[in-house]
């Protein structure tokens, strides 16, 4: 029988919704391999925990890991302990250490592909010099890849703090790079993603701050992998991709536009490390599948229809994107629970996730409409909205 569901409108109207029926995408045997694609995974907390807002974080072991393996199980890479996972936002040190420690083990165990970030967070929030932040970063770089997980430099609120313009961005970095013994990846995160990184590479223009980090990015290209670019800004990306050296590869951080810069221009494309893949990680599978065999226009046709939902899911403000992937990962039975380390589950308010439900819908990407919902009856039922 087809699940229906009683929904409440903006004008405080209700309307019964029949969901579609389950797409039954299927698990593929191997990763595709037209593409590197990663999926930022979200944390699941604890729902016995104090997690409010400024306590330390303690997650749900179990469900956490069991996300990952999801992942994994659609044939995409896990990027850990990104901005996905709450850093900055409810994740501290401590529970990001354990967290990196035990996805590279579960990674080693299926043989599933793992990249982790490496920030400066372990260190007090103002700190007094360049070489403070050189040394908290060289230390969680040196973590990550004794985990055996790939190190992916990420954005440091407090050197954007210290640095005074360029040349300290770059001074930093080449220390970082010069000290690692492994390829890398950098990230650059734009502020609408983390507002405290506004100015990133020491310029509010972004046609300048682009050229300091090509710059770095061809002085240090035997050690960098690839770069992880989140800007939500196709040209850009598409300009960067062109810039690079050949040996670097791009990483769409893109979660509006992920469709066009995967599959490309002829000339140049993107690899993926999406938010937006841990949402969509059925369809991105079956989508990479299609790409792999040459078609194309089946790989649009499939992932095209997801677009609406990563846009709604990334919605400004956007760093509170995080609460509509744990809230479908609820809907989808993936964890037991819609409770987010420091309190981040209000991060979107019933509106923004009503809508989820119905995109998600229309996506087919509600993997059991019937649970899907119940669970959203219930979440309603608790906001009193409808009784």
């Amino acid at each position: 029988m087809t699940a229906r569901i009683l929904l409440p409108g903006a004008d405080g109207t209700t309307e019964r919704l029949t969901l579609r029926e389950p797409v039954g995408w299927q698990r593929p045997a191997a990763p595709a391999t037209s593409r590197i694609a990663y999926a930022a995974a979200h944390v699941v907390a604890d729902p016995y925990a104090d997690n409010a807002p400024g306590r330390p974080a303690t997650l749900d072991w179990d469900a956490t890991m069991a996300v990952r393996r999801n992942l994994w199980s659609w044939g995409l890479g896990v990027a850990e302990a990104m901005d996905t996972a709450q850093r900055g936002m409810g994740l501290d040190w401590a529970a990001t250490r354990e967290l990196i420690r035990r996805s590279a083990a579960e990674a080693a165990a299926c043989g599933g592909r793992i990249v982790a970030g490496a920030a400066t967070d372990q260190a007090p929030a103002v700190l007094n010099s360049l070489d403070e932040v050189i040394a908290a970063y060289t230390e969680q770089v040196a973590y990550v890849q004794s985990c055996g997980a790939t190190a992916v430099v990420m954005a440091s609120r407090q050197l954007v703090a210290l640095a005074t313009g360029p040349d300290d961005y770059l001074h930093v970095y080449d220390r970082v790079l010069s000290q690692t013994g492994a390829p890398v990846l950098l990230h650059w995160l734009g502020d609408m993603f983390d507002p405290a990184l506004a100015g990133y590479w020491g310029s509010q223009e972004l046609d300048t701050a682009t050229k300091t980090f090509v710059s770095l990015v061809h002085a240090h290209a035997d050690v960098i992998d690839g770069v992880k670019v989140s800007l939500l800004d196709a040209d850009r990306e598409i300009g960067l991709r062109e810039s690079l050296p050949a040996t670097v590869r791009v990483y769409t951080g893109d979660d509006y536009n992920y469709p066009q810069l995967i599959q490309g221009d002829g000339r140049h494309y993107s690899h993926a490390l999406l938010g937006a893949f841990a949402t969509i990680a059925p369809a991105a599978s079956a989508a990479l599948h299609r790409l792999d065999a040459g078609d194309e226009a089946g790989f649009l046709e499939i992932l095209d229809p997801t677009v609406p939902l990563s846009r709604h899911v990334f919605a400004p403000p956007t760093q509170y994107y995080k609460t509509g992937i744990a809230f479908l990962s609820w809907l989808n039975g993936l964890q037991p629970g819609f409770t987010m380390v420091g309190g981040l589950h209000s991060g979107r308010g019933v509106p923004h996730l009503v809508q989820l439900f119905r995109l998600a819908d229309a996506a087919g990407l509600l993997l059991d409409p019937d649970l899907a919902a119940a669970r959203m009856t219930g979440y309603l039922s608790v906001a009193g909205v409808i009784a």
